[in-house]
């Protein structure tokens, strides 16, 4: 397990040090119909129509709200292609012949500084349920929501941990654009007429540290700090990092703005930056092509609905071509495996993970206990097994697996490489059963 850690830890290092590469807008590019929290969806134009990049084209159907979908070029729709999704699934996919030109639509429009501090809350919300703005360090839960709440706000968190092993998008995205994400902050801030924003950052990052300790004399005064958390995993989990930051712990299921606090990841907010500044929709995404199944892992910002496959071409392809391939949409602990490279970039999208596959087999549980101890959320991982392989719903009920976060540490822990996680995946579907 040490060796396994610290190769894994230095990919990461040496990735993070990496430049991110504007990858070329390819000729095709494919809109997602549908995603995981909105299943039905209305299309807005037919084949053959002219789109401009950033028109709302379509509408996505959720249980409590509506989201716009937008093109990321401007081009011709032409049809609809099945590919994966991140969320492992194959889905339709709205396929646009891009015409390279990039047209803008009409409703982009930069807005003066003047027009951006008399904007409401009210307004912000509004243009962020317009944008379709969402949670991009995987949540995809819709930022407007979290705008529309009712309690005093007295703490911003921005989530700059990025704990995951194999990625760094988030941090060179905090390195190359610390303007724009301070922007972003402030966007908010004047929103919920808050006073203290701190951006969390693993306390081992000194480049970021570096960055954003020079940075934020600019803003003196305006209460936007560094705050350096813990440098393990799952820091990065929302009631993990609240705990580490303001020393606050959150019962599972509580939601922090109760507590007067919430939380946007570091992307959303550069997003958010462009969903006010310029009335733009996030139509680029940056991501990490990591993993020993590539031959140069690199950082890249893309164009949302842009095929995988010509990002592993522009990472030298294929390491080992004659091993087969493990991919991994997210990160190596809480992504989804796909069963090929057919998928596309999203707007969710934080990195792709290609490893070497390699076979294993799964061994007796020994009741070792490591699964109970390396649990952040406090759970019987084992015990919540065992009432799965018996079906026992009153005891799956009693173990309470609704308050797992899937962060798999359960399942890399496991000394006899069981799959726990899964078994927890499964026991969640019963216990939210009558």
């Amino acid at each position: 397990m040490i060796k396994k850690t610290t190769v894994i830890s230095d990919t990461k290092r040496i990735l993070g040090q990496l430049p991110t590469i504007k990858a070329d807008v390819p000729s095709f590019i494919y809109i997602a119909m549908g995603n995981a929290r909105c299943q039905k969806a209305d299309l807005y134009v037919s084949n053959g129509d002219h789109v401009n990049c950033c028109q709302v084209i379509g509408m996505r159907h959720g249980a409590f709200f509506d989201q716009p979908i937008h093109a990321t070029v401007s081009g011709t729709f032409v049809g609809f292609e099945k590919h994966y999704h991140r969320s492992g699934k194959l889905v339709d996919f709205i396929k646009i012949e891009n015409d390279g030109l990039d047209t803008l639509d009409s409703s982009v429009k930069s807005r003066s500084e003047e027009e951006i501090e008399a904007l409401s809350k009210e307004d912000v919300t509004n243009i962020l349920k317009d944008c379709a703005s969402v949670g991009l360090g995987g949540s995809s839960f819709p930022s407007y929501i979290k705008l529309q709440t009712n309690e005093t706000i007295n703490t911003i968190l921005i989530n700059g941990v990025e704990c995951e092993p194999y990625i760094t998008s988030d941090h060179r995205l905090m390195l190359e654009e610390p303007e724009a994400i301070i922007d972003g902050i402030r966007i908010l801030m004047r929103a919920f007429s808050c006073h203290d924003a701190r951006i969390c950052v693993k306390s081992k990052y000194a480049d970021l540290r570096g960055v954003y300790t020079e940075l934020l004399k600019r803003y003196e005064g305006e209460g936007i700090s560094l705050c350096p958390v813990g440098n393990y995993y799952p820091q990065g989990w929302e009631l993990e990092m609240i705990k580490s930051a303001l020393g606050i712990s959150i019962p599972p299921g509580e939601l922090p703005s109760k507590h007067g606090i919430i939380d946007f990841n570091v992307s959303t907010v550069y997003g958010i930056h462009q969903n006010v500044r310029m009335n733009k929709p996030v139509i680029e995404r940056d991501i990490s092509i990591s993993g020993d199944g590539v031959c140069f892992p690199s950082n890249f910002k893309v164009r949302v609905g842009t095929p995988i496959k010509t990002l592993i071409e522009k990472c030298g392809g294929y390491k080992n071509p004659d091993i087969p391939k493990t991919f991994i949409l997210g990160g190596p602990m809480m992504g989804a495996s796909l069963p090929s490279d057919d998928c596309i970039i999203t707007k969710t999208v934080t990195s792709v993970i290609v490893l070497n596959h390699s076979s294993y087999e799964e061994e007796p549980c020994i009741r070792c206990g490591s699964c109970v101890l390396s649990c952040p959320a406090d759970l019987l991982p084992v015990d919540i097994m065992n009432a799965v392989k018996a079906v026992d719903k009153e005891r799956i009920k009693a173990l309470n697996p609704l308050k797992c976060v899937e962060c798999g540490l359960c399942t890399y822990s496991c000394t006899s490489k069981i799959q726990v996680t899964d078994y927890v995946r499964r026991a969640k579907i019963f216990a939210r059963l009558p």
